[in-house]
């Protein structure tokens, strides 16, 4: 694979990479910031792709990783008091469903993420986070049932 290909590629698969981050993240601007790494890392380590078949999985797992990065980076980083703006932006964006997911554990999140948000199939998601795919079933119902029980309390 060249750097056109590479480039075409990415480009088609953007739109899923940064709704899979904003939904790991919360924010826009840390989705675009990891989307924007994970692309550069992809682009250095382009030659270790064995098999472009599994491009997309791959490129994803980039970016997982790299959203978790950055999610033990900012649980790192002391506590900093928003300005109203941003307590504002985020207020409006609490939605019960992302507020329920975001209560997930971290394993059980990134299994509805690809599974419901992006689109992938139960062995996609398998490959991608590197598991049986048994487990990814049992990840997935356990999420369900505990997202079921938070928005029945909600509601």
């Amino acid at each position: 694979m060249d750097k056109k290909e590479f480039a075409q590629r990415v480009e088609g698969l953007k739109k899923q990479l940064y709704k899979i981050a904003y939904l790991y993240l919360g924010s826009e601007a840390s989705a675009l910031e990891a989307v924007d790494e994970a692309v550069y890392k992809g682009l250095k380590a382009m030659k270790q792709l064995r098999e472009p078949e599994y491009f997309n999985t791959w490129m994803t797992r980039i970016l997982i990783n790299e959203c978790k990065r950055e999610l033990k980076h900012m649980s790192k980083l002391t506590s900093i008091e928003t300005s109203h703006l941003e307590k504002e932006a985020y207020d409006y964006d609490a939605l019960p469903l992302k507020e329920a997911i975001a209560k997930l554990p971290v394993q059980l999140r990134e299994v509805v993420i690809l599974r419901y948000f992006s689109g992938y199939t139960l062995s996609e998601v398998a490959e991608t986070l590197d598991m049986p795919q048994g487990t990814v079933v049992t990840r997935q119902r356990r999420a369900l049932q505990l997202l079921k029980l938070e928005l029945r309390e909600e509601a």
